[in-house]
Parts: structure tokens; sequence; C-alpha cells
């Protein structure tokens, strides 16, 4: 149980690490490589590419767990706890649709994918790997969405107030 936890808590920050880290240094080793040997490569491209990708998804689910995802919440500063408690439920239960709606059609992006083979130019991967990208973030912002509304339901019925997560600027 406590192995769940510490994923719970650090697995997105861990992943965004890797990915961060392998963006960084590719992207290091090519700009020398240019610019030192006027040589570069085309693969070194394709790895920061997708290293970007997953991180933007990856991040997606990490700013729902954090509440930290934009949002216009200038009503959040007029509205009394339980209301607003009750808005942001409504907003994850609508994040919710759209996040269910998108994985499933991110799957036919990958299964035409599997289902013709698709590699990449430079890597000689296969497409499906980069492509998962899409349908991972999406699975974990919907594993986000559900553990806010649990918490969010869970404080609203106990009458605490909602969590707003870590405000940026104030």
């Amino acid at each position: 149980m406590h192995i769940l936890k510490l994923l719970d808590r650090n697995a997105e920050r861990w992943a965004l690490l890797i990915f961060y880290t392998i963006l960084v240094a590719t992207m290091a080793i090519e700009v020398i490589r240019r610019e030192v040997f006027a040589y570069s490569s085309i693969w070194g491209e394709e790895i920061v590419r997708y290293s970007f990708i997953y991180l933007a998804w990856i991040g997606a689910a990490s700013a729902v767990k954090d509440r930290a995802h934009i949002r216009i919440d200038v009503l959040f500063l007029y509205v009394p706890e339980r209301a607003k408690a009750l808005l942001y439920i409504l907003g994850d239960l609508v994040m919710l649709v759209v996040a269910c709606l998108a994985l499933y059609w991110s799957f036919e992006t990958v299964g035409v994918s599997w289902k013709f083979g698709s590699v990449s130019h430079g890597l000689r991967v296969s497409m499906v790997w980069f492509l998962m990208a899409v349908p991972v973030g999406f699975s974990l912002v919907v594993i986000r969405l559900v553990q806010s509304l649990v918490r969010d339901a869970a404080d609203l019925v106990r009458g605490r107030p909602p969590y707003e997560g870590e405000r940026l600027f104030d």
C-alpha cells in the first residue's frame, strides 16, 4: 500500500522529470553536434518532439491533480464555500466527460497506426509508442479527475472548504 501512495503522490513528477531530462539532454547533444561538427541527426529531433508530447500530456494530468490547470476563477472569490465546492465538482464532471470522449477517440489513431504498422522516419520505431501519449495522458487525467471528484464530494459532505490547489500568484 505504501508503494501505491508513493506512486499516487509522485508518478507524474517522476515521469515529467524523465521526459524533461531526455528532452534537454538530446537537445543539448544535437546543438553541440550541429554547431561543432556541422552534423545533426533526424533521430534527435524525433526524440525531442516525442518527449515534449509526453511531457504535455502527463503535465496535463499533473495539473488536474494539483488543480493547477487554467481556469477563470474570479467567480470563486464571490461565492460561499459550498457553492465553490459545487462549482469545482461541476467543472470536474464536465472535464471528465470531455476526457473520456477524447480517450475513446484517441485509441482510433493508435489502432490505425497499429493496423498499418507505421514507423517513425528517424528512429524506425512503431508510431504506436508515440501516439500512445494521448491515451496515456487522458487516462491519467481521468484517474486524477475521479480522485478530485471523490475528494471534493467528501469535503462537501463534511463541510470542509474545497481543495483549491496552490496559487501561483497572490
